[in-house]
């Protein structure tokens, strides 16, 4: 079978998919569909960039000037890791004429080191340290899309959806807190066609598997209480911007069911246990639901799990923290950036079922609130550079109020919401009327573009219902 992840079989010619690549490439950005020979991840990344709007031919933006990317970059966890990465891809890049690149989870550019000839020609298009290059911001590339589809992938020439970018070829793969299952970043080789092979793609995973269990045998990563005084859980559930939540315990990863999700989520939120109809209000609502149903779903989910899940209350037998508990714990730290960092997006993002809406809302409005309330430019960018804050208004005009003289965007981007959703601008409005609470919805004149899925796992709605200014 062949591998989804890889950008050529054995034996391809480069130039002639180079080619076909590129004839895909052009009808799609002419309105048409996606034609062969594009793979199934490089067309639900396009599809990604094209929602996103994102550059078809200039250079990624610079999100970090240097003493910020000096201050944030030092103090971040693949700091650690960089001894591991210069290792095992450091030599192969300068020799290789490739250059190595680590990125933080919103694919910005930490360190890009390498062949200096090389580099310098990356610089072009601003493959430096401190840019954007997450797909919202750069199109397909290998680390944007490693960052978005959670898995190593190759990203070959023609792939690449900005015009730019496609002279190179490169290879990444996420990196996780093996504890918690965070995602911290990825790590990239960007070099020539012959990347192309399926040697690149199993050194950069086997670099990031490297990395993952050194930063997890790294005594001083728990730099601070919150994490040393409680052991790593028995299992954890990964449900931030995922339909289908991913359960790893015992060495390996299941990749649960909608209905499943929901179920070992509401479980590990009450480790006390659940009675059947107490389960039953919190997955159907008020829907006139038979006993069977629940205990037919409870039955499938058993034979997933296996003793992960008793009855008489209904409850999980180990401990299972899940990526949500790790933001709320940054939050509860005071570590705002790293919780805005920790969220990938809304929890179960499909899930109608009442008990997970709310835990979804309560958790995004806490994060909110506390972007208004700290009102600092580092974590009203991070909340605003995301699908879930970008026609946030009350955001933007909280970004324009903070921005550094000369950085005109947050105002330009303020104004043109206040025009999508008819409002004045802040200094126009009646004294003593409280600042809209325009949330994260499209405003009316942008709504109906629901950012499409990758590949069924990671989604979110980025169309709601616009909530009123409070009377």
């Amino acid at each position: 079978m062949v591998n989804p992840w890889l950008a050529m079989e054995t034996g391809t010619d480069p130039a002639e998919r180079t080619r076909s690549l590129r004839h895909a490439h052009e009808v799609f950005l002419a309105g048409g569909p996606v034609t062969h020979p594009v793979r199934q991840v490089v067309a639900d990344s396009w599809r990604r960039s094209a929602s996103a709007r994102a550059t078809l031919d200039g250079p990624a933006p610079i999100d970090l000037d240097e003493p910020e990317l000096r201050a944030y970059r030092d103090g971040h966890p693949l700091a650690r890791a960089m001894p591991v990465f210069r290792d095992l891809l450091g030599s192969i890049a300068h020799d290789g004429a490739h250059v190595l690149a680590v990125c933080d989870p919103q694919g910005r550019m930490l360190w890009v080191e390498g062949h200096p000839g090389v580099r310098r020609h990356a610089e072009r298009m601003n493959f430096v340290p401190g840019a954007r290059w997450d797909e919202r911001h750069a199109g397909t590339n290998a680390p944007g899309t490693a960052l978005a589809a959670d898995h190593a992938v190759q990203i070959f020439a023609t792939e690449h959806y900005n015009k730019r970018v496609q002279q190179w070829t490169c290879a990444a793969a996420p990196l996780h807190d093996l504890r918690t299952g965070r995602l911290l970043g990825a790590v990239d080789i960007t070099g020539g066609d012959h990347l192309a092979s399926p040697h690149s793609l199993a050194l950069v995973q086997a670099t990031a598997r490297a990395a993952e269990a050194h930063l997890a045998s790294y005594t001083k990563y728990a730099k601070c209480a919150k994490y040393a005084e409680h052991p790593a859980p028995t299992a954890h559930l990964t449900v931030l911007a995922r339909d289908e939540a991913l359960l790893t315990t015992d060495g390996r990863t299941l990749r649960l069911g909608r209905r499943h999700s929901e179920i070992v989520l509401l479980l590990a939120r009450h480790p006390e246990g659940l009675t059947g109809d107490r389960l039953a209000t919190l997955l159907y609502g008020e829907r006139d639901i038979r006993p069977v149903t629940l205990r037919a779903e409870l039955s499938r989910l058993r034979h997933v799990v296996g003793p992960l899940l008793d009855s008489r209350p209904y409850r999980l037998t180990r401990a299972v923290q899940t990526d949500a508990d790790t933001v709320e714990t940054d939050l509860t730290a005071g570590d705002l950036p790293a919780a805005l960092r920790g969220y990938r997006g809304p929890l179960l993002p499909r899930s109608e079922a009442p008990g997970v809406r709310r835990l979804r809302s309560l958790l995004e409005d806490r994060l909110r609130r506390s972007v208004l309330t700290h009102r600092t430019p580092e974590t009203l960018r991070l909340w605003a550079d995301t699908p879930w804050g970008e026609h946030d208004l009350e955001i933007w005009e909280a970004l324009e109020a903070t921005a550094r003289p000369g950085d005109t965007a947050p105002a330009s981007t303020a104004t043109r919401l206040r025009a999508a959703y008819a409002l004045p601008a802040p200094s126009q409005r009646p004294r003593n009327t409280p600042a809209p609470s325009l949330r994260t919805g499209a405003p009316p004149r942008e709504r109906g573009r629901d950012r499409p899925d990758s590949d069924g796992e990671l989604s979110w709605p980025v169309t709601r219902t616009l909530v009123p200014p409070t009377p």
